[in-house]
């Protein structure tokens, strides 16, 4: 019995979309291994950039110590600004300034580049934010665990690569290595990094903030304003 026409042509249209899948696959396959090969590449060539860094400070501090001078480090060039209180007694301006740092709720977390206009700003919201200067072992601990990024204006987590690839690839950023590292140093694409990462919802502090001294400035016993490196014992009591 001879098979119908229209049973001949759908057998060939399900062949040849097969074919298709199979070869999209099979260059999909070979595509992740060559960006697996390039990820590490690039996470081995960064690891070594910061080691040269840590060497290079560490080499001047003796020097300067040898001289019997100091040796003064370069500004930092990031901050990480965590919300610390609610809408309650929030003048305008001090709101307007949190929405520009996109701290619209209580603990959330977002990184800064420092200049004269951001650390004006910063000094206005201090009674509502804690700050101070993250390390790469914190800014790693928050991309890795809490990052978040933005795809079509949802917050989509960052489960691997492909997520970063989406958002950045456009700008050079293709993996975590790379995002980091672009925070890190503050590159000429931290502001397409830090946009497209979502604000760190962090925890309440293991132990909670103080009551009584929580509305004063750090540097009176209390929370809040600029805390200098001491922002990453508080960003390991909220992760």
């Amino acid at each position: 019995m001879k098979t119908p026409e229209s049973i001949l042509k759908k057998q060939a249209a399900q062949a040849k979309v097969s074919a298709e899948a199979k070869a999209q696959s099979d260059a999909a396959r070979k595509q992740k291994g060559a960006d697996k090969k390039q990820f590490i590449a690039n996470a081995e060539k960064y690891a070594a950039e910061y080691a040269a860094t840590e060497k290079e400070a560490v080499d001047n501090r003796r020097k300067a110590k040898a001289a019997g001078g100091f040796y003064v480090a370069a500004e930092p060039k990031v901050a990480l600004v965590i919300r610390i209180r609610g809408i309650i007694g929030v003048s305008p301006k001090a709101k307007k300034v949190m929405q520009l740092f996109r701290l619209r709720q209580i603990h959330n977390a977002t990184f800064v580049r420092l200049n004269e206009a951001t650390i004006r700003m910063l000094r206005l919201i201090e009674p509502y934010v804690t700050y101070g200067i993250p390390t790469r072992a914190t800014i790693e601990k928050l991309v890795y665990k809490r990052g978040f990024g933005k795809l079509s204006k949802q917050r989509i987590p960052i489960a691997d690569n492909s997520v970063i690839q989406e958002g950045l690839s456009k700008v050079g950023i293709n993996c975590c290595a790379d995002l980091v590292h672009e925070l890190v140093t503050v590159g000429p694409n931290f502001k397409a990094a830090n946009n497209f990462l979502w604000p760190f919802k962090l925890s309440s502090p293991l132990g909670g903030f103080s009551k009584k001294t929580k509305l004063l400035h750090y540097l009176e016993g209390g929370e809040a304003g600029n805390r200098g490196e001491e922002i990453n014992k508080l960003v390991k009591k909220m992760l």
